[in-house]
């Protein structure tokens, strides 16, 4: 049994280095797609409220519905526009120039004004977007409960409330969506990188016929594995400060993690993904098949089933369990927590573990199917 000649591996990595600097696409791949990745998910996915369009009819006149008017246009969430009749806002609405409506009847302020008497407004809101009518309905009823509970002071009344809510937002006190979807979006990125690169090697070698020479040479096959790991390793933990340096610096998503921390996760899913694509790689022996398996292998799982975009606990338990057995479903939950909680250890290392038992997988899948001989 030959043993590992280090001497063999550092030409072997040296030879793999210069033939990635050498590729545009490596470069390509490696340097510029992260930042544009990155560009893409923080800026085109955003799942914060923006301002929204409503509408208002105020039919009623008197000092209460003036002062629910007044109410609801003073909200900066809201651009209010007002109607004068329901057929036009209802057009509005169907025309997707507003997100809901307001209508304050005519005996509104009469009803406000009779004891035991209830005093209905009505409000409607665009169903075709559900995310967007809950926050319409949310909206008009906080600007509602506001406005009671105003009236209620400025007439010394004792309005009936048993609790207050004052929310406050640990982790992301800004509750703003971007500071937990671009570190999600990082293992996305990082998983096209890795596996697209390493899918694209062994088979590059086969198309082009060297793999022959490197197999009649006396290399070993832990030093073609270890050669074709090693300088993409280094490529893929460029890409990824490259991508934590864009989102703390360039985007300003707090960064409340250690580094040391950031190096552990990214390193063992880095070796997973790599694993992945050499694993590819390897079964197919073709670079445009190995890079369309890639990215159905690696890619489509990790956008749709890590927990970066859709919720983990609201698939359906099949998909549960599938997620089991996705690398990027712990580096999701690892990144996540580095960037906005911190290092807290004991909630990184169940992740971390299963980050290391998947690269082992991956990893001895592709010396599996490596063989030192031709086929």
């Amino acid at each position: 049994m030959k043993h590992l000649s280090f001497r063999r591996l550092r030409a072997l990595c040296w030879k793999e280095t210069l033939q990635i600097f050498r590729d545009p696409s490596s470069n390509l791949i490696a340097f510029v797609l992260p930042l544009l990745l990155i560009f893409v998910f923080g800026f085109g996915i955003n799942l914060d409220t923006p301002v929204l369009h409503v509408g208002l009819l105020k039919e009623g006149t008197g000092k209460d519905a003036d002062g629910l008017a007044a109410a609801l246009q003073g909200t900066p969430s809201m651009i209010v526009r007002r109607f004068e009749s329901r057929d036009a806002m209802e057009r509005a609405m169907v025309d997707s120039e507003i997100r809901g409506f307001m209508i304050i009847p005519s005996d509104f302020s009469r009803r406000m004004n009779q004891p035991g008497e209830t005093a209905p407004v009505q409000v409607v809101a665009d169903g075709s977007e559900p995310n967007t009518a809950q926050f319409v309905s949310n909206y008009f009823e906080a600007i509602w409960q506001h406005w009671l509970l105003q009236r209620s002071e400025d007439r010394g009344e004792d309005m009936e409330r048993e609790v207050v809510l004052e929310p406050r937002y640990w982790y992301n006190p800004s509750a703003k969506s971007r500071n937990f979807l671009i570190p999600g979006s990082i293992t996305v990125i990082m998983t096209v990188i890795g596996a697209l690169l390493t899918s694209l090697v062994v088979a590059r070698e086969w198309e082009r016929g060297t793999m022959e020479a490197l197999l009649a040479s006396p290399v070993t096959r832990a030093e073609l594995l270890l050669s074709k790991i090693l300088p993409y390793y280094a490529l893929g933990m460029i890409s990824l400060v490259i991508c934590v340096a864009a989102a703390r610096w360039l985007m300003d998503v707090p960064f409340r993690g250690s580094l040391l921390a950031l190096f552990i996760v990214g390193s063992f899913f880095l070796f997973s993904v790599l694993g992945i694509g050499l694993a590819i790689s390897t079964a197919t022996r073709n670079q445009f098949n190995a890079a369309q398996a890639a990215l159905n292998a690696a890619f489509l799982p990790a956008m749709m089933l890590s927990g970066f975009i859709y919720e983990i606990s609201s698939m359906p338990i099949f998909l549960r369990g599938v997620t089991h057995l996705i690398p990027a479903r712990y580096f999701v939950s690892a990144i996540q927590t580095i960037f906005q909680v911190g290092t807290p250890w004991k909630v990184l290392l169940p992740d971390i573990g299963m980050l290391i038992l998947s690269s082992v997988f991956f990893l001895g899948l592709t010396a599996k199917l490596t063989r030192r001989r031709m086929e």
